[in-house]
């Protein structure tokens, strides 16, 4: 994430929250995030470099139509700065400044397996219970793992797979030769 992103991210965050409207703000800047990723041509549009600013503003005006006044005005100011193609990274950023905010403890959880909801549930209610937050968990499948799990938050990575375990036997095998 560039530091370009956090800030931008950071102004909104703050203005939103000064204002009162940091939920509504992050919701709909999640709902334009997803109509960038199902409508390609949307996407397009805001990367590219052949277009000016004050048309890519143009056309989110079109889309924006009904959306917060500060959501409005934040994606015309990003596009006039040239930086409409870093939208779903400043949306990330949002996110993980609203986390933090409501003590979410964001999780990426990878097993060698589907797991059903009531495994996931019992794994992200330990997390909750060690962590002493609330724990959103994306499910991810790797058959590669063998078995176990993987649980990533933030920079903490934490290999509890039998895939896992076989490469640090490895490595310990090879540095005691």
């Amino acid at each position: 994430m560039g530091v370009a992103q956090r800030m931008y991210a950071r102004a909104l965050f703050e203005s939103a929250q000064e204002q009162g409207r940091l939920g509504e703000v992050h919701e709909q800047l999640g709902d334009f995030v997803a109509m960038v990723e199902e409508v390609p041509e949307l996407g397009a549009v805001l990367e590219s470099r052949e277009l000016d600013s004050q048309t890519k503003g143009a056309v989110l005006d079109d889309v924006l139509g009904g959306a917060d006044e500060l959501v409005r005005n934040f994606l015309r100011l990003v596009a006039e700065k040239g930086r409409s193609g870093e939208i779903l990274e400043i949306a990330r950023e949002l996110d993980e400044l609203v986390a933090r905010q409501e003590r979410v403890l964001q999780v990426e959880l990878t097993t060698a397996f589907e797991l059903s909801d009531d495994e996931a549930q019992g794994i992200v209610a330990q997390i909750e219970q060690a962590s002493g937050r609330t724990v959103a968990a994306a499910r991810r499948v790797d058959p590669g793992l063998v078995g176990g799990i993987v649980l990533q938050a933030g920079s903490l990575r934490l290999d509890a797979s039998v895939r896992g375990r076989l490469e640090r036997l490895r490595h310990d095998l090879v540095t005691r030769s």
